[in-house]
């Protein structure tokens, strides 16, 4: 069956067009809205830039959580990169610092909180792991660098999404060797809801190829939307889980000309989007 491509969304600039990133960070930016709590973690620059865009752009009232400090960024001409969570640069910036114990219990990260979450393994389902890839968790064949907390914070924040830099099918896979982020188990009716999680669930798998979302009834991934110059065919082809393509697949809405100087001259000045 043919695939229709609709495109929506900003107005691309006109020259040096988005990178893949850039688009992920634009995804992320165009899902937030003012006055939300929004928590940024380690060494993750898309889901940091896209939620700085946000700030920058549409949300002055955001609490944007970096490096367990809440920022107010929208007067920095330039924001610096850093690269752990423990890392003093990011303080420089810092309204309040928060302990973990105090973010666990925070109000208002059930509420209206947003959590990015990655993987060296992401299902179709939507469950993440962060442990390692092998058959036995005593003698890995590839070791993760553990949960870091997103047991907690996906299981906290009123909404989270999944998000990955490399879209392959030793990432997307058919079923996780281990679960650090519970998604959708293997999509049984009610899942989270029995084992005690009172959020909904991820919301997305966002990549450099596309975004997927997931099917209310089955709980599977489906594709949402393709990138800019990106074929269904290939993301087909660098997919390691069977997923459901509509009829209709829009184009991605990647970041117009003042987004995308935003992210280039005082979001990214490194390049590590490019």
């Amino acid at each position: 069956m043919t695939k229709q491509l609709l495109e929506t969304g900003p107005e691309q600039a006109e020259h040096s067009p988005a990178s893949p990133k850039e688009v992920m960070a634009a995804v992320i930016a165009h899902d937030l809205n003012d006055g939300e709590w929004v928590e940024v973690g380690a060494n993750l620059p898309v889901a940091r830039a896209g939620a700085l865009l946000a700030h920058l752009t549409h949300g002055p009232n955001m609490t944007v959580m970096l490096a367990m400090t809440k920022a107010y960024l929208r007067d920095e001409p330039v924001l610096e990169e850093y690269e752990f969570i423990t890392d003093v640069r990011a303080m420089r910036w810092a309204e309040a610092y928060y302990r973990h114990d105090q973010l666990l219990s925070a109000q208002r990260r059930r509420a209206n909180g947003v959590f990015y979450c990655g993987g060296v393994q992401i299902d179709r389902f939507g469950n993440s792991n962060l442990i390692g890839v092998g058959e036995d968790y005593r003698k890995l064949d590839f070791r993760g660098p553990g949960p870091i907390g997103t047991t907690n914070a996906t299981a906290q924040s009123g909404r989270w999404h999944l998000i990955t830099t490399s879209h392959s099918p030793r990432v997307l896979v058919d079923r996780v060797d281990f679960i650090s982020a519970l998604g959708y188990g293997r999509g049984e009716p009610n899942h989270r809801k029995r084992v005690g999680l009172t959020n909904p669930g991820p919301s997305s798998i966002i990549t450099p190829l596309c975004v997927f979302d997931f099917d209310p009834r089955t709980r599977a991934a489906r594709l949402a939307s393709v990138h800019p110059g990106v074929a269904v065919s290939e993301v087909v082809a660098r997919t390691g889980f069977d997923f459901t393509v509509p009829d209709e697949i829009r184009e991605t809405a990647g970041p117009s000309a003042t987004e995308l100087e935003i992210l280039r001259n005082r979001i990214d000045r490194g390049g590590a989007l490019a």
